[in-house]
């Protein structure tokens, strides 16, 4: 950790050359494609698509702003979290409460629940009903995860600071970051009608949920990742054996600000990310460690239970003759 910590501080400059690098190409492409509406809504919708990726980086920028990695002051680091905040439908101080409890609590299985996939053990699977096994299936389900789960998320779950009900100062932080995003729809409505809202802001914002919720999923849900129960677990070894390094290529790492090395993201949140890979460059054995690419990580979309005598992470299938002996 000490180690790490030499590479924790950001360079003013370069963070602003990456917000510029990613808010202006994201602004031009939003105008670019309510101007094709004038043209074909196809051209539209395509170039909407496309600015997901654009959409998706501003969420990993307020994802460093909240853990104070992006610019020197804290402050102003706080509030460019709290604007992206709007644009990514996310209430930046709820997610960077529920953000937190993620980091300190990952892997341990007594503090589930807040920040992180619902995961079952196989013992928790076995001791359920019928109808409550069904309900888990259902929500491990691909088609729920990533196809209702993200919508559901972005759109209606971040519009009450969830798990944080009893706090004024969250409630403030959702209730306005919900009042400045339906001044910015309805003045879209108001100059564009339903067609930029429709064709544009919705594609943009399903699509790069999706992205970001299937990439949160495979940073954490892989065979050999690390759960433990509290008297067992421990911070260090959960951020380096409980998250993976998703090797994407170049231009994937760039729209993703490098969230696929999240085993160094877990071992030290202060690094920006586009220190991220000199830390790799400088230390071999984190380069070699939970490497996943992405053909492998496609697998893990079917593995649903963790199975504490094996330490394994398996699909329903590889679980059901545990489940037929006990």
């Amino acid at each position: 950790m000490k180690t790490l910590a030499g590479y924790r501080d950001p360079n003013q400059l370069r963070s602003a050359f990456e917000l510029g690098a990613t808010v202006i190409p994201f602004v031009i492409l939003w105008a670019l494609a309510w101007w094709s509406l004038s043209v074909s809504y196809w051209l539209a919708f395509g170039i909407s698509l496309f600015n997901a990726a654009f959409l998706l980086r501003l969420f990993a920028i307020q994802h460093d702003c909240g853990h104070g990695a992006f610019f020197p002051n804290r402050t102003f680091s706080d509030w460019i979290g709290r604007v992206m905040g709007v644009v990514t439908l996310t209430p930046y101080d709820v997610w960077r409460r529920t953000h937190s409890v993620h980091h300190s609590a990952t892997g341990n299985l007594d503090k589930r629940g807040m920040g992180d996939v619902h995961t079952l053990t196989v013992a928790e699977y076995r001791a359920l009903g019928p109808f409550q096994r069904l309900v888990y299936r259902l929500y491990r389900n691909p088609l729920v995860l990533f196809g209702l789960g993200p919508s559901y998320l972005f759109l209606l779950q971040n519009r009450v600071p969830l798990g944080l009900m009893d706090s004024a100062k969250y409630w403030v932080s959702a209730m306005l970051t919900n009042l400045a995003i339906a001044a910015a729809l309805l003045t879209i409505w108001y100059f564009g009608g339903w067609q930029p809202l429709l064709l544009i802001f919705l594609p943009t914002t399903l699509l790069a949920a999706t992205i970001g919720v299937w990439l949160f999923y495979v940073q954490h849900q892989f065979e050999h990742t690390n759960w433990d129960s509290n008297e067992d677990w421990q911070l260090h070894d959960s951020a380096l054996h409980g998250s993976s390094y998703y090797q994407l290529p170049a231009v994937l790492q760039w729209f993703s600000a490098n969230i696929g090395i999240h085993h160094v993201h877990h071992l030290y949140s202060r690094i920006p990310f586009y220190r991220l890979t000199e830390v790799l460059r400088d230390h071999q054995e984190l380069a070699e460690s939970n490497r996943m690419t992405i053909r492998e990580s496609l697998a893990n979309a079917r593995l649903h239970l963790w199975d504490e005598d094996s330490r394994r992470l398996l699909s329903f299938a590889q679980a059901r003759p545990l489940l037929a002996a006990a």
